[in-house]
């Protein structure tokens, strides 16, 4: 199937009550594995390229993986640069077939991170992608503090930057590595409220399974991002295979043995955000 936007997957998502999910990738068997787990259950998925994978494999390595899974997958597959920080790593993006970038000006101040994000939105849409934008900042766990989203700052940024999503800060936190508190639904109401665009929560891991199944079906989330709790799946998958035999030294036998736990870890996130069956 042909490569997808965000467009393309989170506009029936919000129309049909469900969410599509962001997978956080950092390397070829867990993009092997997420995009096995959508076909399975014949769902839409996200494949994100974070700022540590980027760190990890350079960006056209990144994108000739991503792609060639896209190109020969059976469902929709979206590409996505996920925190961008500059307007020219967006482009470079765009140029190596990326189909959907965020850039990243939580941190900025409001006018700037209008202004900057505005920028990548005009060369995502030129160039036939789509982008995301954050407005109110998500922290993470043991770092940076989160800023709560204000409503009519949301309203104006999705307003002045022509976003096709936007992450909000609702509670939300990076690196979560077990579910929290549940996100502040008070803030979200208001936000969907004062907005019409798909909204997208980081730190999908950190929220409870239930809240997430009721937002997918029952609020304008489109989108949840989850790195963590499939990194500690993939990190389980590896010492298991490790220690089935502390003799091999086979990095590709070890690896390839995650993937399958791996998908059957991505499968019940897609049917936990009803995705399953959507594609």
């Amino acid at each position: 199937m042909t490569r997808a936007t965000l467009r393309d997957v989170l506009r029936p998502a919000v129309k049909g009550g469900y969410a599509v999910p962001g997978l956080v990738c950092l390397g070829w068997e867990d993009m092997r594995a997420y995009v096995a787990a959508a076909e399975a259950e014949r769902a839409p998925v996200i494949l994100q390229a974070g700022p540590g994978c980027r760190a990890h494999t350079p960006l056209p390595v990144l994108a000739a993986m991503l792609g060639h899974l896209a190109d020969h997958a059976s469902v929709p597959v979206v590409i996505h640069l996920d925190h961008g920080t500059s307007l020219e790593e967006c482009r470079a993006a765009l140029e190596l077939g990326f189909t959907s970038v965020m850039f990243d000006g939580s941190a900025l101040p409001l006018a700037e991170n209008i202004d900057k994000t505005a920028a990548v939105a005009t060369l995502a849409h030129a160039a036939g992608a789509s982008c995301e934008g954050e407005i109110g900042l998500v922290g993470y766990v043991g770092g940076a503090g989160s800023a709560g989203t204000d409503p009519e700052e949301a309203a104006r940024f999705a307003y002045e930057t022509g976003v096709d999503a936007m992450a909000v800060s609702v509670g939300n936190l990076h690196l979560q590595q077990g579910a929290g508190q549940g996100l502040d639904l008070e803030r979200l109401r208001a936000i969907e409220t004062a907005t019409h665009v798909p909204l997208v929560i980081h730190g999908g891991s950190g929220v409870p399974a239930e809240q997430r199944r009721m937002l997918a079906a029952q609020s304008r989330i489109a989108k949840f991002n989850i790195g963590t709790e499939l990194r500690m799946a993939f990190g389980a998958a590896l010492r298991q295979a490790v220690a089935r035999d502390p003799e091999r030294f086979d990095r590709t036998q070890l690896l390839q043995e995650t993937e399958a736990p791996l998908c059957d870890a991505a499968r019940a996130i897609f049917a936990g955000l009803g995705a399953s069956g959507r594609a």
